[in-house]
């Protein structure tokens, strides 16, 4: 007898599931993307036990008629393929017929659904695959599935789920993306004891925002909006593509880039805060999650990330989404320019912000304080907020849903998709937004109120501060007509030396001092063989060093303004970095780096009294960088206490 032999269906379906549903809130997936491409405006989730015991989705779609529904359990049928082709213009979120039998291979399954043309609908009993019960019945046009028993047939997954509330944090989190990306629908999440989150329809993406997240954390959104078109970008346009009759993507040939993007005083510790949508659908994209990083770079520190809902749109045939079976990872096309235009749009929106951190808020909303914007699934007295939606807060016992939730990419991570090694060639240096793009920055539309009764604070007006002197020779304290402002004297000369230090380096005249005898620096043999590959890069920021025996360096020149104990630190902080970040670490990171580092061990130091002609000229030249929020390293530069807090603080208001 041979060893080959063709499964069983029920076992097929069994190994699908074993992709496709990986846990509860991965059934939810499947089942709301197939209720958002049935054309439903109305979506009720119920789950109990942390979606063991139930996981109940209702829509009002356009449901299936009786053939159809009793088809769609057929493996590998569906409604929105027809050919191979189609595969290259998939613009809608489900497509491949694997979720509903698979799903109900592994569980206790009733569908129920009627399409308008139908009088009646029809109901669906099937048990681990196998149909036990198929009737009319009395239904309204839409549908409804119930998942009872999930894995009750395959008692080893079952066994590796994890506790209701871990499971249940999952499916929250997942309902509140979808939430986000569909605003014109009304979601509902409910548990056994208490309603998770309600979002009736809203007119707008910030009206979403607002409505699921509320007014302190909209207030720190940046709206953000930018086109660019392909072709005139030096990229070839992509051949003609399909799309639904419902689906509204950008022109042929553009990328469109919309979103909110966080000040930089909102910080979180980890990325599940972090929404990407590509037309439509929630991804997980490493390039993209990379591009947030360096845009963000030398504004927030390393470890900390930003608050980010990203939407991007572009023709179906310019990203796969056929390469994971949960269809969480898709590949672009046009890899490197879509890293470039999404890191340029959002770091051109900080720029044009200029954000100021609130003296009061930097107080009590400090960002190790604030891990995410997780919807919280503890029980709550009262169930819900006044408005029916559920506070976000975070448990750090419940890690968020898979979208997002693991570590920062590493450097390695990022590797393959440098410039250099980019498959489509880039034009050369940073994208320059003019002739086929939009004008980046606020998005003059959006309804968030981005400050509370209107006050707009962003550090344009640093150059009218007056200063009044310092506090413990450490911080600058300066008034204007916006009201009290601090000033940390050391990161805002760290800054402007940063910025310097950039400038200078790109047009190589960075200015060093020679010094009188050669300074010897004794390094460890990693640190010299680190020092082996950024020799040029340091003599490019003006160093003039060599080996002087197997360990040793002599340094005969450094930049203006670093000297004695502050250029070995500086050394010994760049030559530490690990190997192997090194290796994979690309042109503009080393750079960065080390002007940073350049900045920080040369600007002023704290208790450093300074005359009123050095505070005035340092408010001046902060007031001219691009980023004047904060230091390379992420530390905040000014704080601001308000005329109306200080007002309000004295009863006036």
């Amino acid at each position: 007898m041979g060893r080959i032999r063709i499964l069983s269906d029920q076992v097929a379906n069994q190994i699908a599931a074993g992709e496709v549903v990986e846990r509860p809130a991965s059934v939810v997936k499947e089942l709301l993307e197939n209720s958002l491409d049935a054309g439903a405006t109305r979506l009720r989730i119920e789950i109990e036990g942390g979606g063991r015991k139930l996981i109940r989705i209702a829509d009002n779609g356009h449901g299936m008629m009786a053939d159809d529904a009793l088809l769609a359990f057929e493996r590998h049928a569906t409604s929105k393929l027809r050919t191979s082709d189609d595969l290259l213009s998939i613009a809608t979120l489900g497509f491949r017929g694997e979720a509903l039998p698979s799903i109900a291979s592994v569980s206790r399954l009733t569908l129920e659904t009627r399409a308008a043309e139908e009088d009646s609908g029809t109901m669906i009993e099937i048990a681990g695959g196998n149909i036990l019960r198929v009737e009319p019945a009395g239904l309204p046009v839409g549908t409804t599935i119930t998942i009872r028993d999930l894995f009750f047939n395959t008692p080893a997954r079952r066994k590796f789920l994890r506790s209701e509330q871990t499971e249940l944090s999952h499916i929250a989190a997942l309902v509140t993306h979808y939430a986000l990306a569909n605003p014109a629908k009304h979601f509902e999440l409910h548990s056994a004891t208490q309603s998770l989150l309600t979002a009736p329809i809203a007119a707008t993406n910030a009206d979403r925002l607002f409505q699921i997240f509320g007014k302190e954390t909209s207030s720190h959104m940046i709206p953000v909006v930018a086109e660019i078109d392909f072709a005139r970008a030096g990229i070839p346009e992509p051949p003609p593509w399909k799309r639904e009759a419902d689906y509204e993507p950008p022109a042929p040939g553009f990328l469109r880039f919309s979103g909110f993007v966080a000040k930089p005083e909102l910080q979180k510790l980890n990325r599940n805060s972090i929404y990407i949508f590509v037309n439509g659908r929630l991804i997980r994209d490493r390039l993209i999650l990379h591009a947030l990083t360096e845009a963000y770079r030398n504004i927030i520190p390393p470890t900390s990330y930003p608050v980010v809902l990203l939407f991007l749109e572009m023709p179906p045939q310019e990203v796969d989404v056929n390469v994971h079976p949960a269809k969480t990872e898709v590949r672009f096309r046009q890899s490197a320019f879509i890293h470039d235009f999404v890191r340029d749009t959002i770091r051109t929106a900080l720029m044009h912000a200029r954000p100021a951190a609130n003296f009061l808020q930097a107080l009590h909303n400090s960002p190790v304080a604030s891990a995410s914007l997780l919807v919280d699934v503890s029980p709550l007295p009262g169930g819900s907020d006044q408005q029916g939606l559920a506070q976000p807060t975070f448990d750090p016992q419940f890690p968020a849903t898979g979208f997002g939730s693991e570590p920062a990419p590493t450097s390695t991570d990022v590797a393959a998709f440098t410039l250099e090694s980019a498959a489509v060639p880039p034009s050369p240096g940073r994208l320059s937004f003019n002739e086929g793009s939009i004008p980046v920055g606020y998005d003059e539309s959006s309804s968030i109120p981005l400050e509370p009764e209107g006050e707009a604070r962003t550090l344009n007006a640093l150059a009218t501060l007056r200063p009044l002197g310092q506090l413990q020779d450490s911080f600058i304290l300066a008034v204007n007509e916006e009201g009290l402002w601090i000033v940390d004297q050391h990161v805002a000369h760290e800054r402007v030396l940063f910025e310097k230090i950039l400038r200078e380096r790109e047009v190589e005249k960075v200015q060093r001092q020679r010094l009188l005898m050669p300074m010897l620096v004794d390094l460890l043999p990693g640190q010299m063989i680190a020092f082996a590959r950024l020799t040029e890069e340091l003599e490019r920021n003006g160093f003039e060093a060599e080996p002087f025996g197997p360990q040793t360096i002599a340094i005969k020149a450094a930049p203006v303004g670093l000297e004695g104990r502050e250029l070995e630190r500086m050394l010994e902080e760049v030559l530490s970095v690990p190997e192997r970040e090194q290796q994979v670490e690309n042109a503009e990171a080393r750079r960065t780096r080390i002007a940073a580092s350049i900045a920080c061990h040369a600007a002023i130091k704290i208790n450093t009294p300074l005359e009123p002609a050095k505070i005035n000229w340092l408010l001046a030249e902060l007031a001219k960088t691009d980023h004047p929020t904060s230091c390379p390293h992420g530390r905040p530069i000014a704080l601001r206490y308000s005329l109306k807090d200080i007002q309000r603080a004295f009863k006036r208001i």
